[in-house]
């Protein structure tokens, strides 16, 4: 394996490096063959700060194995086929929103940027130490899949956590609404497909900020111990039939929130 030295990093351009984050931090050199491997063997371990940086690094990355004659075939195989390190069948997704988002980037401006990079760091690392899989982290959302309900609920808990310990510039509040709910998608070469999927979506945005609520797929997959306050049944637009939902619920964590939002009560 190749090896660099602090100094030696610190003398390289920042040509050198196939990504560097918003906070200015290099990643994956690529001045040399040798580190060009490296990089390509490490690619999907580092956490970018969002698809756009992914994929401007993945050019870059890709133009230093052109230059030093190395065909990165198993590199490209599993960029182009995402789906291979996916989970199939029965999954509970977990989707986060930032609530308030046009607001805060008014108020943020240029500073708006460093505010949705350290949200998707929250996001990423709750979900790796979960052994979750990120599906996507667009704008200001996050999508990510579990095998297991249990694990999906304890990385909202963990997610909301954070958020709610971090400090954000200029005094910001910042608040994600994270739903959950499970199903039995399709998996193709562009992602997840199917009702379930759109269902999520539906249920996340439905929620507030610090908020985590569930389907009732979700909570039927749950031991009993795990708290959960029923809120009915709720009916959201495109879905044909009403869906009932839980709020999940921890000490540490606010409990008081409005009746869902962009939804309407089933009886």
């Amino acid at each position: 394996m190749a090896t660099l030295s602090a100094k030696e990093r610190a003398r390289l351009p920042d040509r050198a490096f196939a990504y560097i984050d918003s906070e200015g931090k290099r990643r994956l050199p690529i001045h040399d063959a040798g580190h060009v491997r490296n990089a390509l063997s490490r690619f999907n371990q580092v956490a970018f700060e969002d698809d756009a940086a992914r994929d401007r690094a993945r050019i870059r990355l890709l133009n230093a194995a052109k230059k030093f004659g190395i065909v990165p075939i198993g590199f490209v195989s599993s960029q182009l086929q995402p789906e291979r390190n996916l989970p199939r069948g029965q999954v509970t997704f977990l989707l986060a929103d930032i609530e308030g988002s046009t607001a805060l980037l008014h108020r943020l401006g240029d500073r708006y940027a460093a505010l949705l990079a350290d949200v998707r760091r929250v996001a990423r690392k709750a979900i790796r130490s979960a052994k979750g899989h990120l599906v996507s982290a667009r704008g200001d959302d996050v999508f990510a899949v579990f095998e297991e309900a249990g694990t999906a609920v304890e990385t909202a808990r963990a997610i909301q956590r954070e958020m709610q310990a971090h400090k954000w510039p200029a005094g910001a509040e910042c608040r994600l609404r994270i739903g959950l709910h499970r199903g039995r998608p399709e998996l193709t070469d562009t992602g997840y497909v199917g009702i379930s999927v759109h269902a999520a979506a539906r249920i996340c945005f439905s929620g507030h900020g610090g908020q985590i609520i569930m389907s009732a797929a979700v909570r039927g997959a749950l031991p009993d111990e795990v708290s959960a306050v029923p809120l009915g049944k709720w009916r959201f637009r495109g879905l044909p039939e009403p869906i009932e939902m839980f709020q999940v619920e921890t000490a540490d964590l606010p409990a008081d929130f409005p009746p869902l939002r962009g939804a309407e009560r089933a009886g």
